[in-house]
């Protein structure tokens, strides 16, 4: 990285505003984190970017290891209060998509101002198609393989999702400075978040 950590995240914010540079040691990998998406995502093997398609929490320690510096985008969403529950997550979904292309443009702006490195991670199942390949698959009963993360239509685009990785967002969160709090109303305001890895 030719640029200091906090010019590179200053260049960023043209792309996003709301960023915190951290330091990549404050990220926590935990092996529990999966288990949530394994029991009660009804997300978990149907898109490239959730387990079992992404990297393991093994995988995601052994890469924040070769990081110095990360950055946490954050991301407001307000609900319509006159949404009905049961289109919560898919008013949501559309922010994650937002979101999702947001991640991909911090990235190559962070790639073009010399972190050579640099990869980001978004929050959430990937939203970038209505159905994945994967889902598209397993609908016609056709064999799953390793190698058909490459039938991904937004290859350019799709990062997994932190806590797809292993990572615990809540405890990196807190270690971060922020206070995250576990909602209890699909009417109360949600913050999603974003992480790249610069160098």
């Amino acid at each position: 990285m030719n640029k200091d950590p906090e010019s590179i995240t200053s260049e960023l914010k043209a792309v996003h505003e709301d960023l915190r540079l951290i330091p990549a040691e404050i990220i926590v990998v935990s092996d529990w984190v999966r288990l949530k998406c394994r029991y009660g995502c009804d997300n978990y093997g149907k898109r490239l970017g959730c387990p079992p398609f992404s990297p393991t929490p093994d995988e995601t320690r052994a890469v924040i290891s070769e990081y110095r510096y990360a950055v946490l985008a954050r991301f407001k969403v307000t609900p319509d209060p006159k949404m009905a529950a049961k289109h919560s997550r898919r008013a949501l979904s559309s922010s994650a998509v937002k979101m999702q292309n947001t991640m991909a443009e911090l990235e190559r702006a962070a790639f073009l101002a010399g972190c050579y490195k640099a990869f980001s991670m978004s929050a959430m199942p990937c939203a970038l198609c209505e159905t994945c390949v994967i889902e598209e698959m397993h609908k016609k009963d056709q064999a799953i393989f390793p190698l058909d993360g490459i039938k991904c239509k937004n290859k350019e685009i799709m990062r997994p999702s932190m806590e797809a990785c292993g990572i615990d967002v809540f405890k990196t969160l807190t270690n971060a400075g922020f206070k995250p709090e576990v909602l209890k109303s699909t009417k109360e305001n949600v913050e999603i978040y974003g992480l790249i890895l610069l160098d």
